[in-house]
């Protein structure tokens, strides 16, 4: 046993449960990971794109700040609203064992999805609501009224429902 009496002893029991700040955080970090090597990769890419039409030398290409800056909120904004879109996680999430939904725990639509990316990007500080709240919920689940818990089963074709038991040993 932990010590404390509400917390689960393995991740199993934590199933559907919300998520906490920790995890939360940790995910947004492997994201901002994700992100960062996305960016990296279109950099390259246009590098070896400017190779390919003006030939050699290779070099890399120096855009100004704001290129950059636009570049990367777009590819964030993608890859957020994106993922929570379509699978309702992200390779953060993923590892962690979270998943993102509505609280009726379908998917996010397009827009909600978005919405949620952006105010994840303009205002991270809105994960320190989540101690606060009875629902562990940050400013973003609340403003778009979305939910993120813990659930490490898979969602496909081939699984109809979340499985509700633990594993066998």
């Amino acid at each position: 046993m932990n010590g404390d009496a509400t917390a689960p002893d393995v991740p199993w029991q934590a199933q559907g449960r919300p998520a906490g700040l920790v995890s939360r955080l940790v995910a947004g970090a492997i994201d901002a990971l994700v992100v960062a090597l996305l960016g990296v990769l279109l950099h390259l890419g246009a590098a070896a794109l400017v190779l390919v039409v003006t030939g050699p030398p290779f070099r890399t290409l120096d855009p100004p700040a704001w290129v950059t800056a636009a570049c990367g909120t777009v590819v964030a904004l993608a890859y957020a609203a994106g993922s929570w879109a379509t699978t309702g996680r992200t390779a953060g999430d993923q590892v962690m064992g979270l998943r993102v939904s509505t609280r009726s725990g379908q998917l996010l639509r397009a827009a909600p999805a978005t919405l949620r990316a952006a105010l994840c990007l303009a205002l991270p500080a809105g994960l320190l609501w989540i101690p606060l709240s009875r629902r562990n919920a940050s400013v973003q689940d609340i403003l778009v009224r979305s939910t993120v818990t813990y659930d490490w089963t898979p969602r496909s074709p081939t699984v109809s429902a979340y499985r509700r038991s633990t594993p066998n040993p």
